[in-house]
């Protein structure tokens, strides 16, 4: 169990927390832009959007960015999720395959671990 403050040291908690916060960054963007055209284009073509108080089209202006920001910062934490799931099974399979070499290079099996002979014979060229 995690003890107060511990999650300051935790540097794949404090990867997986930046990498949701670019996620973030990127989506306001990405979606406020989008949001920012849509807002022009309704301006330009509906009167009811031009009636709307300056308020109320900061409110649809944001809402839009914050939407933008939570999906991209969730695609982001699965991808990294995904990642980081990825790289630890690699790992975990390099371990057993070493293992797995050294078992057999202490029974002194041919062919493994870069020594090619057989107890009295010349590898074969």
């Amino acid at each position: 169990m995690r003890r107060r403050g511990s999650l300051n040291n935790d540097e794949e908690t404090n990867q997986a927390a930046w990498e949701a916060a670019r996620g973030a960054g990127w989506g306001a963007v990405k979606w406020g832009a989008f949001a920012v055209v849509a807002g022009s284009v309704a301006y330009a073509f509906s009167p009811v959007y031009r009636g709307l108080t300056v308020q109320f089209k900061t409110y649809i202006q944001m809402s839009g960015m914050i939407v933008g920001s939570m999906v991209e910062a969730d695609k982001r934490m699965v991808a990294y999720e995904h990642h980081v799931r990825h790289q630890k099974r690699m790992a975990r399979d390099m371990e057993i395959w070493r293992r797995y070499e050294e078992d057999f290079e202490t029974k002194g099996t041919p062919g493994v671990g870069g020594e090619g002979r057989v107890k009295g014979r010349e590898p074969e060229v």
